[in-house]
């Protein structure tokens, strides 16, 4: 169905209740067009999720003003030549649209007309067992203090008017309304050298990525099992807890967001769980993996409450408690100390996963992986000693290595040095405050 029907469609329910209204006419409510040969994103919503018309009805009121400002005026000036207000109609200005703005008002009234019982039941389709508000499709905006409910503009989440304008919905950018950025990597599960006992435990979360919903709709544990899976992913910087949170969305076919934890919490009362609830509603029905890096800061140890400020910030910690084990999508903490998390949390995890530092073999692989094709070592550097003798992470190798090969550039050589090679492993101990063993 092309958009000019499903206007043409919408327009003659509207006729139908105002020649009931106004004229007396018995209504019919028109017939919703089928079997469509050039289907519309929004024809194909409509039938993929079965929406009733009452549904189809309120999704197109909530659409039209982004395709038709004036949709609404022609049909009332119709009705009304010589102007006048019809309150019963609902709708509202806005602030630079031009056009008549629907409200839950307006929906009653088309699709109920005055009759209290059908007003009640349409009211209904607001509320959290319809799919439109259950999955976030449309809600009604507060219409602020002292006015009535229904009065708040009908607001379609601008995701589904990017759908069934543009054709695609866009990736959300990260921002004030979304703290959360998409974030994905070039590597592959080789470049990720992992202790097996890890390699393990990652295995469980792609099983259930890939059959979660099989388990909860064929074997029907919907009732049983809570939605979605927590994650806790801890040990020592450099191990590839953030790496492997990257490939397992790209392994598995999902967008994989980083949560800036900068823009979430807030100083100021109440913040912190209004910016992590714009993050949830957003993520909530989406195949999305949620990734919090350093998680401490906000998943850590709720304290003794001395005053207002503790209190409040074991309410954020409680609220996000709350939010993840609701959400029914993959959440991954990550913290470099199992022991500061909150214990609170570790009870909830689904798996708590442990990235060691790598061992002398793991060290090798490392080195092997990173080393660039190009590159050639000094006869002097034997890799199986270094990864025996250097206590480092991936990361450090990584650094150890980027260090080198400007070194090498400089000196205009072809070759690694051993002595670069090695400054590059003093600079990593040092950082980190550890002695080095100079061999």
């Amino acid at each position: 169905m092309s958009n000019k029907k499903a206007l043409q469609f919408l327009s003659d329910v509207i006729r139908a209740r105002l020649d009931a209204e106004l004229k007396g006419k018995k209504m019919v409510f028109p017939e919703f067009p089928q079997n469509q040969t050039e289907e519309s994103n929004f024809y194909k919503f409509v039938r993929k999720n079965k929406l009733s018309a009452n549904e189809t009805v309120i999704l197109l009121l909530a659409l039209v003003p982004q395709i038709n400002p004036g949709f609404f005026n022609a049909i009332i000036a119709d009705y009304f030549p010589n102007g006048g207000d019809f309150p019963d109609f609902g709708g509202v200005k806005g602030k630079n649209h031009r056009g008549i703005l629907p409200t839950g008002e307006t929906a009653l009234f088309i699709l109920a007309g005055n009759d209290f019982e059908q007003r009640a039941a349409v009211a209904k389709l607001f509320g959290e067992p319809s799919f439109l508000a259950r999955n976030n499709v449309l809600h009604l905006e507060h219409p602020g203090d002292g006015e009535p409910l229904m009065s708040g503009k009908l607001i379609l989440d601008e995701e589904y008017v990017e759908l069934f304008t543009l054709g695609e919905i866009s990736k959300p950018k990260l921002s004030s309304d979304f703290p959360a950025e998409l974030i994905s990597t070039p590597l592959t599960w080789d470049d990720l050298v992992l202790q097996q006992k890890t390699r393990d435990e990652i295995k469980e979360i792609e099983t259930w990525l890939d059959y979660n919903d099989k388990l909860l709709n064929d074997w029907q544990l919907k009732a049983k099992i809570k939605p979605g899976f927590r994650v806790l992913f801890h040990g020592p910087s450099g191990t590839g807890k953030t790496i492997t949170a990257f490939l397992l969305g790209k392994y598995t076919g999902r967008d994989v967001f980083r949560i800036d934890l900068s823009m979430v919490i807030s100083k100021y009362i109440g913040e912190t769980e209004k910016n992590l609830s714009k993050l949830f509603d957003k993520a909530e029905n989406k195949d999305w993996i949620l990734f919090f890096d350093e998680a401490d800061s906000i998943f850590g140890k709720r304290t003794n409450v001395r005053d207002a400020h503790d209190k409040y910030a074991n309410q954020e910690v409680s609220y996000l408690l709350q939010r993840i084990e609701s959400h029914a999508g993959l959440v991954i903490l990550a913290s470099n100390m199992k022991t500061n998390i909150d214990p609170s949390f570790t009870r909830r995890f689904n798996s708590i996963v442990e990235f060691e530092n790598p061992g002398p073999r793991e060290r090798l692989s490392l080195w092997e992986n990173y080393l660039p094709k190009k590159a050639r070592l000094d006869k002097n550097i034997v890799l199986k000693q270094i990864a025996r003798d250097y206590d480092l992470t991936g990361a450090n190798i990584v650094n150890v290595i980027h260090y080198a090969g400007l070194q090498t550039f400089e000196k205009k050589s072809g070759v690694i040095s051993k002595n670069d090679l090695v400054k590059g492993i003093q600079k990593e101990y040092a950082k980190e405050g550890k002695m080095m063993r100079l061999g």
